[in-house]
């Protein structure tokens, strides 16, 4: 908890409606500030804000001449680069919820960033946290914002805080005692000015880290040299602290974990993501005993190369939360059958060139569906011979038509879902849908 930080009596902007800033104005209130909420939403967007809130329907940069307040507490959903926010901050001191929340917890952080993983990895730390008596919440970017815990009845000893870019764009003070960096790769290219500018803010997780405290990182990623403690992982070199074969986890060649007969993940991916959390938990202080019983009985998330049926000798997984050209490359990187992906969406102005050679290697066909579906068939048939259609249900239709008994079809887009759907989540599951749907 800082100390020095005070908004008794001092007047606290909150910008977005939303859960986070819902939970960052109570926790205001409860400090004692005047609170006021500012959406670009109506009035309906303000429906069971915390008694006391002044609010702000349908804000623009006209209210910026008059505005004032001590400081702003912005939604990470908010753009911070953007012209009308660019302009409100520029009058008045502006933070995350999340950095807000970080101020009044008095507990232990595990912090959690990554381009792809970072639920996963949250959740089995939380798991091990929790097994280990510590409470282990998952928040921030997954599960309850920051805020919410705190003025939880129980707030827990240690969290698992998943810290997206946006949420570590506006971080001063949060200091996690450990830090998982899980991997990097271009994102949210719609949003930010440069792909330098995104990696920047996703190394603030680092930024108030001491030499007593601890840095897990992917064995190989670029990070600047940390003042903590470094611990390895990797599915490619045993050089790493942690190293698996997608099978077993090893730490010192001695094998630590069994995937296959202690848990239910499988693939690189998510060997990764276990030896992360793992790492984290034992560098936190964690007995390693607790660790295998917490990840039994765990089941990955939806829509992370989640099994839906096999058909004919035919998998059908649905990865549409591989909304970014890294997760795509992942999950076809840990399949072991012959693949027939599907990929497309919104046309984010990402870069797909690097990921041809997987496709080449992995895939022994694909069909491209949406928005960027005709230049992505286009980048693609120099790899793997591919189909553009305009939908997704054509997609799995001429999916089918392709896929050979003992193959996969994978659902793994590449990019996000915005120009046919609501979210990653509405597109998996319609196509969970869709392919219940075959017979």
């Amino acid at each position: 908890m800082n100390e020095s930080f005070s908004i008794l009596d001092k007047h606290v902007a909150v910008f977005g409606a939303g859960r986070s800033g819902r939970a960052a104005a109570a926790l205001a209130l409860r400090e004692g500030a005047v609170v006021s909420m500012w959406d670009q939403g109506g009035e309906t967007a303000f429906k069971g804000i915390p008694t006391g809130v002044e609010i702000h329907p349908n804000f623009s940069e006209a209210d910026v001449e008059n505005f004032s307040a001590h400081l702003i507490v912005i939604s990470p959903g908010i753009d911070t680069y953007s012209p009308l926010m660019q302009a409100f901050s520029a009058k008045v001191p502006l933070i995350g919820e999340t950095e807000f929340a970080s101020r009044y917890f008095e507990g232990g952080i595990i912090g959690i960033t990554g381009t792809n993983g970072k639920t996963t990895t949250t959740e089995l730390v939380s798991r091990i946290l929790k097994q280990a008596g510590l409470g282990g919440t998952p928040c921030g970017n997954y599960g309850a914002p920051l805020s919410e815990v705190i003025l939880s009845s129980e707030v827990p000893a240690a969290v698992a805080l998943e810290l997206s870019s946006f949420q570590l764009e506006t971080i001063e003070d949060l200091r996690p005692r450990v830090s998982i960096w899980l991997n990097f790769a271009p994102d949210h290219m719609d949003r930010y000015p440069s792909v330098e500018s995104y990696k920047q803010a996703k190394l603030n997780i680092f930024k108030n880290q001491t030499d007593e405290d601890t840095v897990v990182v992917r064995y190989g990623e670029e990070i600047g040299t940390p003042v903590s403690k470094v611990l390895t992982f990797s599915t490619e070199t045993r050089e790493a602290d942690f190293y698996s074969d997608g099978e077993t986890i090893t730490r010192g060649g001695r094998v630590i974990l069994d995937l296959v007969a202690e848990t239910s993940l499988r693939g690189l991916h998510n060997a990764e993501n276990a030896m992360a959390a793992m790492a984290a938990c034992i560098a936190y202080g964690i007995d390693p005993s607790l660790i295998s019983p917490a990840l039994q009985g765990y089941a990955p998330p939806q829509h992370r190369c989640e099994l839906i049926r096999t058909l004919d000798g035919v998998e059908y997984l649905n990865d549409s939360k591989a909304t970014n050209i890294h997760a795509l490359q992942c999950a076809l990187r840990s399949q072991n059958r012959p693949v027939v992906l599907i990929a497309g969406g919104k046309d984010k102005g990402l870069d797909y060139s690097p990921i041809l050679t997987t496709v080449g290697r992995q895939a022994i066909s694909a069909v491209t569906f949406g928005q960027i579906a005709r230049p992505l068939a286009e980048l693609f048939n120099g790899s793997v011979e591919t189909t553009a259609v305009g939908t997704l249900e054509e997609a799995i239709h001429t999916a089918r038509s392709l896929a050979p008994r003992g193959s996969t079809i994978l659902l793994s887009p590449g990019t996000s879902s915005f120009d046919q759907f609501t979210g990653y989540e509405q597109r998996g599951d319609v196509f969970r849908d869709f392919v219940h749907q075959l017979h």
